[in-house]
């Protein structure tokens, strides 16, 4: 049945690359026959983390955006490097360089493809409990970023007024409200 609806790529080639990201163009054949190009940006695999304190608060974090030019409430999130081989690697080594946090447990919550229209980008999320503050921040040479912590009843609060507007943030808060709590 899915055949039926599959694509089938003929070539593809990098069109544009840049740190963080790169730009694909396919060429490919729809399922009517018709040949066409196809461009998407290639992220690949991310973690985002829903960490609490042993006191229960979340650890946020505060972040400049350029694209929309405002600092950004948020959850640790980052990119798996191909050193890290499992999500969970890049989960604890994202907690630790963001905010200097380290967790007694990270367990897997959810894996979702955010925009797979247009992007391969996957998050996995990570729910990190008992986080300790345990060292100072190792932040990349692109990143201005401000630890905080709040409590998760007030952040489900913010993604419910509009307040927290970091989608990635926001579908961890609500994914783990709606289903673990």
């Amino acid at each position: 049945m899915d055949e039926e609806l599959a694509w089938e790529t003929l070539g593809a080639e990098t069109a544009y690359a840049c740190p963080g990201f790169d730009v694909i163009r396919e060429t490919v054949r729809l399922p009517d026959g018709t040949d066409g190009a196809f461009d998407y940006v290639q992220n690949g695999d991310s973690v985002v983390i829903l960490p609490f304190t042993t006191d229960g608060d979340v650890v946020v974090i505060e972040e400049w955006r350029q694209p929309v030019r405002r600092v950004n409430r948020g959850l640790p999130a980052g990119t798996m490097e191909d050193e890290d081989g499992d999500p969970k690697v890049t989960a604890a080594r994202e907690l630790g360089e963001e905010t200097g946090y380290e967790a007694d447990t990270l367990d897997h919550l959810y894996t979702g493809e955010p925009a797979n229209g247009n992007t391969d980008y996957v998050f996995h999320y990570y729910v990190a409990r008992g986080c300790e503050a345990t060292a100072d921040q190792d932040l990349d040479h692109n990143e201005s970023i401000r630890v905080d912590t709040a409590d998760f009843d007030s952040l489900v609060q913010a993604v419910r007024d509009g307040t927290l507007r970091d989608g990635r943030a926001a579908l961890g808060i609500m994914y783990y409200a709606l289903f673990e709590r």
